[in-house]
């Protein structure tokens, strides 16, 4: 959608006019006009209703300002809610006495509703429900017997908040979130939800690119697993797997995806909360898809991408409450990693191909940065002359644009 600084800069060339010319005609300075027209100030109102008439644009200048003027309206309550819900999740840390009111209904909720929306939204949703159980903490106004299950809610929400901003790309606030709901699962003395936390900050530190603390978060993990309760050990086995083939070591990810396949079969009960807090065998399958595509392809590659397609035909053909889109576009991209690795570059072309519509609001962080290194690989001078993959590039690099 053009903006507004956008269409004023387009109207006022088409006119045959100058800033100056145009300055003239809408008596305002010309170095205000050109603040405008590079978006370095917002315009007034009644900048845009002047230029609007002077250009003849039919009120199309008018509509474009009233929308930027609403996406910064919402941006500026977006930032809102990041810095409450922070603030908050400081608060849960540091309180060690802290009671929280149990909202089950509103979590689970949630945990299945985030694999299918948007961050921004379960951000907000998040921080609401949050906010009412930290109310009634304040107050007291909870029963004794219910405290354990009242940490379990603030926990998970704060876990929720953690993926939504790490969606979002900020690692740090990601980090304070995922640290309130490890203390929460320890005043609980909940192994299940401890065990996520380990897996959540390791998938924050695998963001970072720094794989060597990822691994110790994993290994710090496996205290809280056993049992064959969950699928905690499994998803742990999988990000440890992550962390390995990132530092090249094939030989070591490959037996920790193994692993996490034994894992699974030992399982004797499920997770306790489905959606964002489980771990399907899609959701394995996709680990596993996007570990290997960090060797050297060959073997490695050809698993990866078994697992990356085994993963989008498990979500695609499975229940809609376990579907991720976010994770299943994912594993697009790294199903046409893997086939650039093995030099399939049409094949590569086709995986990505239903990525390479989505809107602005749903280009997570992890779609970008992994579009990016695809991008990276086709444009090697191997494929200069190659006509699928110099069109890819271009879309991916219209994608981040």
């Amino acid at each position: 959608m053009t903006t507004f600084p956008e269409l004023l800069r387009t109207r006022r060339m088409q006119a045959g006019l100058s800033l100056a010319g145009l300055a003239a005609h809408v008596h305002y300075d010309r170095t205000s006009l050109h603040h405008y027209e590079t978006g370095r100030r917002p315009a007034p109102l009644e900048v845009a209703e002047a230029t609007d008439e002077a250009l003849r644009a039919n009120g199309k200048l008018v509509q474009a300002w009233h929308r930027d003027d609403r996406e910064r309206r919402e941006a500026a309550a977006a930032h809102r809610t990041r810095a409450a819900a922070l603030a908050m999740s400081r608060d849960l840390t540091a309180l060690a006495d802290l009671d929280i009111s149990e909202l089950q209904d509103g979590v689970s909720a949630t945990a299945v509703d985030y694999l299918a929306s948007p961050p921004g939204p379960m951000m907000d949703r998040a921080h609401m429900l949050r906010g009412e159980a930290f109310e009634r903490l304040r107050s007291g106004h909870h029963r004794p017997q219910d405290r354990s299950d009242l940490y379990m809610a603030a926990g998970r929400l704060s876990g929720v908040l953690s993926y939504a901003l790490l969606d979002l790309g900020d690692a740090e606030e990601a980090l304070e979130h995922a640290t309130a709901a490890g203390r929460c699962a320890e005043f609980a003395g909940d192994a299940e939800l401890a065990a996520w936390v380990a897996g959540t900050k390791s998938l924050i530190a695998r963001f970072q690119g720094d794989y060597g603390r990822a691994l110790g978060y994993v290994r710090d993990g496996y205290q809280w697993v056993g049992h064959g309760q969950g699928t905690g050990e499994a998803r742990l086995r999988c990000g440890e797997a992550q962390c390995l083939a990132n530092l090249g070591d094939s030989k070591a990810a490959n037996a920790a995806l193994d692993a996490a396949e034994e894992a699974r079969d030992r399982m004797r009960r499920p997770d306790s909360l489905e959606g964002l807090f489980g771990f399907s065998r899609a959701k394995q399958s996709y680990y596993a898809g996007s570990s290997l595509i960090w060797l050297q392809g060959g073997h490695d590659a050809e698993r990866a991408e078994r697992e990356a397609t085994a993963a989008i035909e498990l979500w695609q053909s499975g229940p809609v409450a376990e579907r991720s889109l976010d994770d299943e576009r994912l594993a697009h991209i790294y199903l046409a990693t893997a086939r650039v690795q093995l030099d399939d570059v049409e094949g590569a072309a086709d995986a990505i191909r239903p990525v390479l519509s989505l809107p602005v609001e749903e280009q997570i962080s992890w779609i970008v940065k992994r579009a990016d290194r695809l991008a990276g690989m086709l444009s090697a001078p191997r494929y200069a002359g190659n006509r699928t993959a110099v069109e890819t590039v271009e879309a991916i690099n219209a994608l981040a644009a």
